[in-house]
């Protein structure tokens, strides 16, 4: 018997089986995936992006110390019985938004392997269809979201679809990097190779990829033989390569990302993706602007 394969994208790989080590001493006990973003936990915006762009089917690839990521998602009966009493339904449906969000499942990594790695854990799960795989330590603005236009590309051409932003040359260092050729779709391009973090003077391009990716089950078995590469670890960049480079699929596409994306990968910029946020609340931004107007000038 076959396992039918449907080009339809259904499913969610989330990893977060990372130590965040970046965030020490708060990330000793605390998944660094809950430390929160105004009043919500990063793993949080990343799951509600994942259902608004209709994948409500959701594996995390988790870790030791992870545990309190599943109590998030889960019901929390006496909290939201003292909360009915109170009569305090707004607090109440934050807490039910949450639960409601998603049928989420949990996958431990064991040994930590890299991206590739964890994304493979999830084969069983997914089986022999599209998914998407969104990295926590990117938040997308849900004013333009990218995951739609990924799943267009991907149903359409039977490929992988990686999201890609322009960076300045000097920082394309950080990042995965992609050399492209264009198509007829002014926001998609054919990807014709992956470097992972090359120096500035090799980079084929100033289009890094971000953390959201649209793979084809395909790329399960070349990570099944991808050797360990940059860092010792089984990098999804290696295994995208191979696939973008094999005549005999259909390939890599990018999408390249023109909206607001808050990078919360270390605590620079997990602060800077925190005012930002805060600044567009309805509830918060007017009266944050407002300090922020007077206290800026008092600095050196």
């Amino acid at each position: 018997m076959t396992v039918e394969q449907t080009n339809k994208v259904r499913k969610a790989v989330i990893p977060v089986a990372g130590l965040g080590t970046r965030f020490l001493p708060a990330t000793k006990a605390t998944p660094k995936e809950m430390l929160p973003v105004v009043d919500k936990p990063a793993i949080q915006y990343v799951v509600e992006e994942a259902t608004e762009a209709g994948l409500r089917d959701v594996v995390m690839i988790t870790g030791r110390n992870k545990r309190p990521l599943e109590d998030h998602f889960d019901r929390v009966d006496g909290l939201e019985v003292a909360l009915a009493q109170k009569g305090d339904e707004k607090k109440l449906a934050a807490v039910q938004h949450s639960t409601d969000l998603a049928d989420i499942h949990y996958v431990r990594q064991g040994d930590p392997k890299g991206l590739g790695h964890a994304v493979l854990k999830g084969r069983q799960h997914v089986g022999n269809e599209p998914f998407a795989v969104l990295l926590g330590d990117d938040l997308i603005d849900e004013r333009n979201p990218i995951l739609p236009k990924m799943i267009e590309v991907a149903e359409k051409t039977g490929g992988s679809v990686v999201a890609l932003m322009e960076v300045p040359s000097e920082a394309i260092h950080l990042y995965g990097c992609a050399a492209v050729e264009t198509t007829s779709d002014d926001e998609v391009v054919k990807i014709n190779n992956l470097v992972e973090k090359p120096a500035t003077e090799d980079a084929p391009s100033n289009l890094a990829v971000i953390g959201r990716y649209v793979l084809a089950p395909e790329v399960f078995d070349v990570l099944e033989t991808t050797k360990p590469g940059r860092g010792n670890e089984i990098q999804l960049t290696d295994a995208l390569q191979e696939l973008a480079g094999n005549a005999d699929g259909n390939g890599v596409y990018g999408v390249v990302f023109k909206g607001a994306r808050y990078d919360t990968g270390d605590k620079l910029d997990y602060l800077k993706a925190v005012m930002q946020i805060a600044c567009d609340r309805e509830d918060l931004g007017d009266d944050l602007k407002a300090w922020l107007r007077e206290f800026v000038p008092t600095l050196d």
